[in-house]
């Protein structure tokens, strides 16, 4: 029997993965706690674009509930993939663990980390991550969804999955070949080196855009902002070594080249400005292509900067590496949220 498959949070990434593995034939629940979102997908399906024809459906096969409506159902999930706000992990957990078939499981289909937060609702053993590397993907209406990136495909490995012991069990192999029916996937024996990994990214990317209000290629080819993302490239990178962490390629970059590069090294400087600098004059897709936390500040919406480049900051406080930048990020994006500030560029000087 097909597996029932229950997705917590039909957002940006949760409704990406979870129509689209609907759309291939599994069996998919979404579960929402926005009454337009489940409402406009029961009336007319979830919408889905993306940078090719082939990546435009609309998805009518995927089951829906609000959250309110998950109490009546009679059928345990077999897996539950978590795909809130990490703010929100805690509550979204506890919301569907007594839904759970005996041998049922948890996947963090999130940013930042927060494995540990689930294994502390539903054991360790019940956890597995799926890191969801250089991806963007807008909520942008009610059951509409585009991506603003183009597919990995053979080029880079999108979704690394894993458990946080470090074994490659049969669960993650099958995770993996679902996901694979999306973009690239990969069974990863290095959790929590992807997880840092992708924490130093997005704390170069997200609270940037979200300070400035610039788009992600607008940032990238500041001068003076793409020198404050090396930087916090650079802090990111020396917290997450001296916790312990093998960290892997960021945004395609050796740790050690970015490390150089914010130490003032011509050469490691030239080669991280050949990658994160875009290519071309700009595209009407660079005028949308926010991440996460900025789209959240468009929406008035609470960010995870506290969770990202605060979390950073707070770890190598306490083990002496300080991520002054981070902190300083941190306090910036709070402002802009709390409506103290309006995003602009001169909030990074």
């Amino acid at each position: 029997m097909a597996k029932r498959i229950a997705v917590v949070g039909a957002g940006a990434l949760g409704g990406y993965v979870g129509g689209t593995l609907a759309q291939l034939g599994h069996d998919i629940t979404l579960i929402d706690a926005w009454p337009e979102n489940v409402e406009t997908i029961r009336s007319r399906g979830l919408e889905l674009d993306g940078m090719t024809p082939e990546e435009r459906f609309t998805v009518t096969k995927a089951k829906t509930l609000h959250i309110t409506e998950l109490q009546g159902q009679k059928k345990p999930f077999d897996v539950a993939m978590v795909a809130m706000k990490s703010y929100d992990t805690a509550w979204a957990t506890a919301l569907i663990a007594p839904y759970l078939s005996p041998s049922g499981f948890i996947v963090s289909l999130q940013n930042c980390l927060n494995e540990e937060v689930i294994a502390g609702i539903v054991g360790w053993g019940r956890v597995v991550g799926v890191v969801a590397s250089l991806i963007s993907v807008d909520l942008y209406e009610a059951a509409r969804i585009r991506r603003t990136v183009a597919k990995g495909g053979d080029k880079y490995t999108i979704f690394r999955i894993g458990e946080p012991h470090g074994r490659i069990t049969p669960r993650v192999e099958e995770l993996v070949e679902w996901f694979r029916g999306i973009d690239s996937a990969k069974a990863t024996t290095n959790l929590w080196g992807e997880r840092w990994t992708k924490l130093c990214q997005n704390g170069m990317g997200n609270g940037v855009t979200a300070a400035t209000g610039l788009t992600t290629p607008d940032c990238a080819r500041n001068p003076a902002i793409r020198k404050f993302q090396i930087k916090l490239a650079a802090e990111g990178i020396r917290v997450g070594r001296a916790l312990g962490y093998q960290l892997e390629k960021v945004r395609g970059i050796e740790p050690d080249v970015l490390v150089r590069a914010d130490e003032g090294d011509k050469a490691a400087n030239d080669q991280v400005e050949s990658v994160l600098i875009p290519t071309g004059t700009g595209s009407a897709r660079d005028n949308i292509q926010r991440p996460s936390m900025a789209q959240d500040i468009l929406k008035g919406r609470r960010t995870e900067i506290e969770q990202m480049n605060g979390l950073i900051a707070r770890k190598g406080a306490e083990i002496g590496v300080p991520a002054p930048s981070h902190e300083k990020l941190t306090a910036t994006v709070l402002r802009v949220e709390r409506g103290e500030a309006r995003p602009s560029p001169s909030l990074l000087a």
